[in-house]
């Protein structure tokens, strides 16, 4: 049957430029998953060297989390919660917020929604608060926080967001920066006191990916940046929202990044593995605080106007509450702080002279490409793409940010096809840039 074929006549593909996507030849009809393997319709398999975008903590297939599925379509797949609620949805926001120390939980579909949230909650808190000149947020330089509307106002990754500027608010920007360097991060901090003191009033809450900005290419900055930028968006009264769709859940080390840095946010967002990977889930925590200012009776207009079709879904909390026993039963923190190591090992032994640095903070894993000598190789080239394009011929799959090339699989991975894994990365960083990286040379020559 031939798939592409009708994809190419009917699908429009996420972050995909219509025209390269028709002409590759290493194009893919995914199939089926076991473990940390995915299997095209051919018999391949391939290592999910991206936890099919980040989410897939736990392996495709995984019983316990069939199971709970199972079960619970035997029961009801889908109840609103507007006006109603159901058991699996009430456990999972208990469980979450014995986790968190946070207080509620609203539940929506998807990181992007998780953030709109936040926003939205954050700003009619603080007018219901009286404080009614507090209508600005503020992000960090090449902050990414998904697609919706409000999310992309936050972002600041030009080549994604900079087209809808004309349709977006405009976010106040702390520089972030690039690797977790002292310098590099007093400079920062010391333009951020600047911002503070001079928009602080104005500011309803800063929003951070913490420790990671992995959209950016992999961005790190350390525990003590994280916990500064909290105080000084505290001292000035604005909330704390802390976007760990990519760095919870034990990606980034903890359960959550912001436990490294002993930080209780006001607004703590979550999705991508919070069901495994295996549904659209996502969650907005917050503050009893903040769900006081929300209170009071009907006439007042103090409701949260906001709401998903498939709010709580419960096929989507019951394999959510079954994650949660999988990471309680199974030691998954544990075992992912040791392939973490074992990650870091082996991009490290990546020998080639276009390898120049190294990016790992738990299981989130990059290296990034240049021209020998550490000049920027030529955008035109596309090497990091044809890297990861290259990387199925080896076995594995693969994305990448430019020519920061994302290493990012299951945390459950096996040593062995974690070295495979790394090994087909090395395989096509030699393939596309020659051993000796002459091909770059020549490219940026």
């Amino acid at each position: 049957m031939d798939w592409l074929r009708r994809d190419y006549a009917s699908l429009w593909h996420p972050f995909t430029q219509a025209d390269e996507w028709e002409k590759q030849e290493e194009n893919l009809v995914i199939e089926r998953g076991e473990g940390v393997w995915l299997i095209d319709t051919a018999g391949r398999r391939y290592v999910d060297g991206t936890s099919s975008l980040w989410c897939n903590v736990l392996g495709h297939r995984h019983p316990r989390l069939d199971a709970a599925l199972a079960e619970q379509a035997g029961r009801i797949a889908h109840t609103t919660m507007l006006g109603l609620t159901h058991p699996g949805a009430i456990e999972h926001a208990e469980r979450l917020c014995a986790l968190t120390g946070l207080d509620r939980v609203f539940y929506s579909d998807s990181g992007s929604t998780a953030v709109e949230v936040a926003l939205k909650m954050a700003f009619q808190g603080k007018q219901q608060l009286g404080e009614t000149r507090r209508t600005r947020f503020a992000a960090l330089s090449e902050a990414y926080h998904g697609d919706t509307v409000g999310s992309v106002s936050l972002g600041g990754i030009d080549l994604f967001h900079g087209i809808y500027r004309p349709l977006l608010f405009s976010a106040l920007r702390v520089e972030s920066p690039e690797r977790s360097d002292p310098a590099e991060e007093a400079r920062c901090l010391a333009q951020a006191r600047a911002l503070f003191a001079e928009h602080g009033e104005e500011i309803a809450a800063l929003v951070v990916e913490p420790l990671v900005q992995g959209a950016a290419g992999m961005r790190t900055h350390s525990v003590g940046f994280l916990r500064e930028l909290a105080r000084l968006a505290r001292a000035a009264g604005a909330w704390l929202v802390v976007d760990e769709v990519a760095t919870g859940f034990g990606r980034s080390g903890p359960m959550f990044a912001c436990e490294a840095a002993g930080i209780r946010p006001d607004f703590l967002c979550l999705a991508k593995a919070i069901t495994g990977g295996y549904l659209p889930l996502a969650a907005t925590l917050t503050s009893e605080t903040v769900y006081g200012c929300f209170r009071g009776p009907y006439s007042a207009h103090r409701t949260f106007y906001h709401g998903h079709t498939y709010t709580g879904n419960p096929l989507a909390v019951a394999v959510a509450n079954a994650t949660l026993d999988v990471y309680r039963d199974e030691a998954i923190l544990e075992r992912a702080q040791r392939a973490g190591l074992r990650l870091d090992a082996a991009l490290r032994a990546i020998h080639h002279p276009c390898v120049t640095e190294v990016r790992r903070v738990g299981m989130m894993g990059a290296i990034l490409l240049t021209a020998p000598g550490g000049r920027p190789l030529p955008a035109v080239g596309r090497f990091g793409h044809r890297v990861s394009l290259a990387a199925r011929r080896h076995g594995a799959i693969i994305r990448n940010l430019g020519d920061t090339v994302v290493v990012m699989p299951p945390l459950v991975i096996d040593d062995a096809a974690l070295d495979q894994l790394v090994a087909a990365v090395a395989a096509a960083v030699s393939e596309v840039l020659g051993a000796d990286g002459a091909r770059a040379e020549a490219a940026s020559g």
